[in-house]
């Protein structure tokens, strides 16, 4: 099976998930979007945007491996804590002028996505638990 990435998925499970294909995308997104801050912003803000995206995807796959879905539970918590920790910088950014309106609106979009398939994934694990 190939995911979006053209990389064959076999005994990879979570590049078989839509919610860390789009997380993925996300870092993209985001990567692309810090590329055009100014040059003293890039091993700032920038670097801080890119590193709390990593870890989103990072820990989506982090919580997969793990052997319960407890375990599993508290990874995709910690990834959202990122994506809110991400939502923040990319506030400020916006606030300083360093995203144009339509890099914006893209990186608003695809942390909506990333957000609605991580709340998804919140509820259905937290009710295999409970």
């Amino acid at each position: 099976m190939l995911s979006i990435i053209g990389v064959d998925t076999a005994g990879k499970a979570h590049k078989k998930l839509v919610l860390w294909q789009k997380a993925v995308h996300l870092v993209v997104t985001v990567y692309e979007a810090t590329q055009r801050f100014p040059t003293s912003e890039r091993f700032g803000l920038g670097a801080q945007m890119q590193r709390a995206a990593v870890s989103i995807p990072g820990n989506i796959a982090e919580g997969v491996a793990r052997k319960g879905r407890k375990e599993y539970l508290q990874f995709v918590y910690t990834a959202g804590g990122s994506l809110s920790e991400l939502d923040t910088q990319a506030e400020i950014a916006c606030q300083l002028g360093y995203l144009t309106a339509e890099a914006t609106i893209k990186l608003q979009a695809v942390m909506d996505e990333v957000s609605r398939l991580l709340n998804g994934v919140i509820i259905y694990l937290s009710k295999v638990n409970g």
